[in-house]
Parts: C-alpha cells; sequence; structure tokens
C-alpha cells in the first residue's frame, strides 16, 4: 500500500511538473514579440465578420505578423488561464493595424478589444455640392492615427443633393463605407446643427427660416477664408438686409455664371450688371438657394451676429478685409485696396486673396 501512494504521488509530481513546463511554454509564446516589418511600419490585418481563429491565424501568417499558426491558435485558447486575463478572448470583424514586432498578447488584444482602422473623410467649407459629390467618389482618404494606408469609399454615388444642405468638417469611416453613408452623415450633421443653433438664435433678425440661415451663410462662407472675420462679415449683411440694402456680394454673381466653379479671373462689370438668380448685386432679397455648403462657424455668426454698425467691406491688400460703417469711408478704403494692389504689380508681388472663389 505504501509503495502506491509513493508511486501515485510521483505520477503526480511528474505531470504537475509536465503542466508546470507547458504553462511556463504558453505565457513565454503569448508575450514574445512577433516578427518585424522590414520598415518599421504596422501590418494591415483585415478580419471579415464570421472568421473563425484557424481562419484569422492564416490571415495573420500570411501577412507575417506571426511566425505559426497552431502557436497562435493554441495562444489564444489558454488565454483565459492566463495570469490578469479577464473574460473569453473574442476576436472581432474590421481592420486593425498590427504594429511591428507585436506580440500574441498585443495582437490578440487589438483583435479583441482594439478599435477597428478609420479614415479621415474631410470636407473642407465652402464647396459646393457638386464638388463635394466629385472629392467623395474621386478621392483616397488617409487613415488616421499616421498609418499608412488609404480607401476610397465604396457604392455607387447617390444623386448630388441640394446646394447647401451638408455640413463641412471631418468624418471618420472604415473600409467599406460607402459614399451614400457619408452624404446622409453630412446632412444630418446640418440638420442636428441648425435644429440647435435656431432654437438659440438672436432675436430680430431679418430672415424667417432656416433655410435663409444657411442661404446667408453661405455668402458668409465664400466671402471670407478667414475664421476670425466671419462674424464681422455676417453682421454687415444681417445690417444691409435690415436696411433693405442689397447684398452686393461677389460670390454671388459667380455662382450665377459658373454654379460655383472657380471662375480664374476677375469679375467684369458686364457681368456684375447681369441679372440672375443668384446675383445679389441685382436682387433684392437673398439668393435663390445658398451658393455653397457652409461649415458651422459661418451658420453661428449668422445667427447670432456680433453687434455692429458695418455696412461695408472691402480687402485690406493682406489677405483680410477692412470693415465700415459709412460709403464715404468706405470709399476711402477702397482706393487704398486698389494703390496697395498697383504697388504690389509694380513690384512682380501677388496680392492675398480674400475670397475662396
Amino acid at each position: 500500500m505504501g509503495k502506491l501512494v509513493g508511486f501515485l504521488l510521483v505520477v503526480l509530481v511528474l505531470a504537475a511538473a509536465g503542466a508546470g513546463g507547458v504553462w511556463f511554454y504558453a505565457q513565454n509564446l503569448y508575450a514574445q514579440a512577433g516578427p518585424a516589418t522590414a520598415d518599421g511600419k504596422p501590418r494591415i490585418i483585415t478580419v471579415k465578420k464570421g472568421a473563425t481563429p484557424q481562419s484569422i491565424a492564416a490571415n495573420l501568417k500570411g501577412a507575417g505578423a506571426i511566425e505559426d499558426e497552431f502557436q497562435f491558435r493554441f495562444a489564444v485558447r489558454v488565454h483565459d488561464f492566463m495570469p490578469g486575463e479577464d473574460g473569453a478572448l473574442t476576436l472581432k470583424a474590421g481592420e486593425f493595424a498590427i504594429p511591428s514586432a507585436a506580440s500574441i498578447k498585443d495582437i490578440s488584444k487589438i483583435l479583441s478589444s482594439g478599435a477597428p482602422l478609420q479614415y479621415a473623410v474631410i470636407i473642407p467649407e465652402g464647396l459646393t455640392s457638386a464638388m463635394i459629390m466629385r472629392q467623395l467618389v474621386g478621392k483616397e482618404w488617409k487613415a488616421a492615427g499616421g498609418v499608412d494606408a488609404s480607401i476610397k469609399l465604396a457604392g455607387d454615388p447617390p444623386t448630388t443633393p441640394a446646394e447647401g444642405v451638408m455640413l463641412p468638417g471631418d468624418y471618420m469611416v472604415s473600409r467599406g463605407d460607402t459614399i451614400e453613408s457619408v452624404v446622409q452623415r453630412a446632412i444630418k450633421g446640418q440638420q442636428d446643427l441648425l435644429a440647435k443653433a435656431w432654437a438659440n438664435r438672436q432675436a430680430g433678425l431679418p430672415f424667417k427660416t432656416p433655410e435663409e440661415a444657411i442661404n446667408l451663410a453661405s455668402i458668409v462662407e465664400k466671402e471670407t477664408g478667414n475664421p476670425e472675420e466671419r462674424p464681422e462679415v455676417a453682421a454687415v449683411f444681417v445690417n444691409r438686409l435690415k436696411r433693405g440694402m442689397r447684398l452686393e456680394a461677389d460670390p454671388t454673381i459667380v455662382y450665377g455664371l459658373t454654379k460655383g466653379e472657380p471662375l480664374g479671373r476677375i469679375i467684369h462689370a458686364a457681368e456684375r450688371a447681369q441679372k440672375t438668380d443668384w446675383n445679389t448685386y441685382q436682387l433684392d432679397r437673398l439668393p435663390k438657394t445658398p451658393i455653397c455648403n457652409p461649415g458651422q462657424e459661418a451658420i453661428n455668426a449668422v445667427l447670432n451676429p456680433p453687434a455692429s454698425k458695418s455696412l461695408y467691406f472691402v480687402g485690406d491688400g493682406k489677405g483680410g478685409h477692412v470693415f465700415a460703417e459709412t460709403f464715404a469711408e468706405h470709399q476711402k478704403n477702397v482706393s487704398t485696396y486698389w494703390k496697395i494692389r498697383g504697388a504690389n504689380e509694380k513690384a512682380g508681388v501677388k496680392t492675398p486673396a480674400v475670397r475662396q472663389q
């Protein structure tokens, strides 16, 4: 009996020793550095929805992120028993950036709880809806976080939205997201912003609807590319509307001629006198539609302009504008601008542009 007990104890000791060896091997395998990339940049791995651990391991091996598929599957299988690890390991679908020399532990954490790779779709302020659609269809978008990867949006382009209904900004997308989805997000973005801004608008504004606010904001957006000037430009136009004055905004002439495409030259006097549905030198009201898609700052400036008596503005020759309360003062500013421009031309220096058209 004593010999039997001794034998069983030896067996248990040997089994424990064997299990400890396996345990040590698994821990070491789990944490050791993996293969490095030649350039030190991350590897981009795509995990399809419903992928099995076997197919994920094969994908990682094919990309060079791991050395052995069995080792990865083994380490993932014993994950629940590793010290400091909580809960079952569930690998997610998506596109992921795997750092160079990442361990199996690093990789499994990225694939289970990391954020899928995202790309920044940037819609600048002041573009027409047609311009935005061209960018969404044709442009490649860079990955966020400095990862060297890019995508084109998927899907067929939808019908170009009405002018002025999209909110410019940065929209984060994943590979496979569609043009339609970004367009709808931009439309909803403006709707949400406008609903809040309209509810908190300044009293006594000279327009009655949110659509008219966007119309005016689009003119403010095109009149200046300087964010600091937008409130004062908005105040000028609000003041003019309150007095029944024409807005006389050059970008509205351009929109009537080209639907917002760059004119590539100065506006001629005959074009200023030409009647269109947008030329505010000839209209006693806002244009027929917005002339671009205004950004948040232009919208807020129109709905809450600062207190100002300014009715005029002109370029200052340095890339900004100078404002005036009276026509006489404005005429002096115009004269100064042309003197600066003339001097620049003689010196072979280009006068900085003040508008986006």
